[in-house]
């Protein structure tokens, strides 16, 4: 029986070779040429692949016909319950969503500020979400995610950062038949299909909430009334000695999305790094803006919160298929096992269709607004309504 949705991973060496053994499996699992072709398919590729990559979207284009193909080269790729973290790899992904509007957004300066151009000429008036894969040398995703935010709220936008090299120009995109080196690459899906997102920031908050009480941008000066390095050694000085070290080897602080709520918890922070603190004010250095008013608590992240938190915002849900965009510091770099985020997704889903990719910056929403991550898992469900 034909399938809406179908995923495939190959591992051979050869590049030709994988690209047709994944593009035969999804077709086969579709229902081969006597049925329609899909309208979005998802390719990823592994570093080794790279330089083939040209090739492999002819061979996915000629076979599959996709209305529309999106993909990039990737550190690591997600295939069904396998990540693949070394050597040569394909990873494919394809589905009947209904109609999808794919684009290829580059960026540039203007008298009014960032350009961006490449947009379609005409974007559904409801789309269910945004697939979104930017380059992270050439592409300025969160000047977009906010001019997302401001043009439409609410929407979901998800994906990640290809993650395939190191400098500018080592990155490749795919889009439609194209292999390009800049901008972002991403399609929004209609409302013929369900989406569901889950992002799994992998931490638990330690200590007491505080109100931030003074803050300059990124800079928070005091916390409930005392400076912010005071309150952040109050909180380490009474954690078991495990968490305390684990704050010391990362020290990272959560702002409360939701200010409505009365108890936090974890899924309710947006976290964000603790990047620098100075000794004299007492104040903390955050990779965030953070506003008086707000409120934060500081975080822990190992193994065991990661796992706890994933299988718990994944626990009981259903969808047809699922794209993972993980974080290349996951995976081996945080789980004692491999395979950990593909695997938890594969099996919460019942073996539906997965495929994704370990990401240099994850990309999805908290609390009804879209965000740039990093050391998260992040999920998009679909389902065919």
């Amino acid at each position: 029986m034909a399938q809406s949705f179908a995923a495939a991973l190959s591992q051979h060496p050869d590049p030709a070779e994988a690209a047709r053994d994944v593009v035969g499996r999804v077709l086969a699992a579709l229902g081969g040429d006597a049925g329609p072709p899909p309208d979005l398919a998802m390719v990823f590729v592994t570093p080794a692949h790279v330089a083939a990559l040209d090739e492999i979207v002819a061979t996915i284009s000629a076979a599959l016909r996709p209305a529309a193909l999106l993909g990039c080269a990737a550190v690591s790729v997600v295939g069904g319950a396998t990540e693949v973290e070394g050597g040569p790899a394909i990873s494919l992904w394809a589905g009947r969503t209904g109609p999808v509007t794919p684009f290829h957004l580059t960026v540039a300066e203007s008298p009014d500020g960032l350009t961006f151009t490449g947009w379609p000429d005409a974007i559904p008036d409801d789309p269910s979400a945004l697939l979104l894969l930017p380059d992270p040398f050439t592409f300025p995703t969160d000047d977009l995610l906010r001019r997302l935010g401001e043009d439409r709220p609410g929407m979901p936008v998800v994906g990640g950062l290809a993650s395939a090299a190191r400098a500018p120009g080592g990155n490749r995109l795919v889009i439609d038949d194209r292999v390009v080196t800049t901008g972002a690459v991403g399609a929004f899906l209609g409302p013929e299909v369900e989406v569901a997102t889950v992002v799994s920031q992998g931490c638990r908050p330690v200590g007491s909430p505080f109100v931030v009480t003074r803050a300059e941008h990124n800079i928070v000066y005091e916390l409930a009334g005392r400076t912010a390095v005071d309150r952040l050694q109050e909180v380490a000085a009474a954690l078991a000695d495990e968490d305390r070290e684990l704050l010391a080897d990362m020290v990272q602080i959560g702002r409360v999305i939701d200010e409505r709520k009365l108890d936090f918890g974890p899924g309710d922070f947006l976290v964000r790094q603790v990047v620098g603190a100075d000794p004299n004010s007492g104040a903390l250095r955050v990779g965030d803006i953070v506003e008086v008013g707000s409120t934060a608590q500081f975080q822990v992240r190992d193994a065991t919160s990661a796992d706890l938190d994933l299988r718990r915002m994944v626990d009981g849900l259903n969808a047809d298929a699922a794209l993972v965009f993980t974080c290349n510091g996951r995976g081996t770099n945080l789980f004692p096992e491999p395979h950990h985020d593909a695997s938890v997704v594969s099996e919460s889903l019942g073996g539906a269709p997965v495929a994704g990719m370990f990401c240099a910056g994850e990309l999805g929403p908290i609390g009804g607004q879209n965000f740039m991550h990093g050391f998260t898992a992040s999920v998009i469900l679909l389902s065919r309504t």
